[in-house]
């Protein structure tokens, strides 16, 4: 599995809200807190893979949690994914950051982002992809409007390519499961 690693803290870079508020189609769902809200996130419940690691990460056994998701497939292959040689893709990303006061440390992030790359750099050699970005996070002040304080979060993006779109969803879900287990195994210990 291809990995890298890359921190997007500029100006113009992405950045969230937390915890953020929907638009009337998507919601924000406390899964850390609320557990059997994982039924209402459609992600969750089209994708059986994406459904498990939801719930790991925001299992009490955890120091993180999930903020978004999403999952899309495309035949949209950008120059980089070339080398995989395929037609289609199954991508997703999720929003993981942590639940106490490590949210607010670059250094907890970037450890746990460098490691789980790593990890996934060991992984078996499949068509497919995982981008994990460090970014900046704006946790609001509960009680006090339009105040937060900055904090991060990481985006892990991955994506199975395929000849068509169930072989590109298959490899998806392997990967997915290789980054599961790889934040099983980085989690199962505390970071240093």
């Amino acid at each position: 599995m291809e990995a890298e690693y890359s921190v997007e803290l500029g100006r113009d870079d992405a950045a969230l809200e937390f915890p953020w508020s929907g638009d009337g189609k998507v919601f924000y769902y406390d899964l850390k807190c609320s557990p059997e809200l994982l039924e209402e996130v459609p992600e969750a419940s089209v994708y059986p893979e994406m459904r498990n690691l939801l719930r790991f990460v925001n299992s009490p056994a955890t120091p993180i949690e999930s903020a978004k998701c999403d999952v899309w497939s495309s035949d949209e292959i950008t120059p980089e994914e070339e080398i995989f040689g395929a037609k289609r893709k199954c991508a997703s990303y999720v929003d993981l950051l942590f639940s106490d006061g490590r949210r607010f440390r670059f250094a907890d992030h970037e450890e746990l982002a460098k490691r789980l790359v790593a990890l996934l750099g060991k992984a078996p050699e499949i068509p497919a992809s995982a981008q994990v970005i460090l970014r900046r996070c704006y946790y609001l002040i509960p009680g006090e409007r339009d105040r937060s304080d900055n904090g991060f979060y990481i985006t892990l993006y991955l994506s199975g390519f395929g000849d068509d779109e169930q072989q590109a969803r298959q490899r998806w879900g392997i990967g997915l499961n290789l980054a599961e287990n790889a934040l099983r195994q980085l989690l199962a210990r505390p970071l240093t």
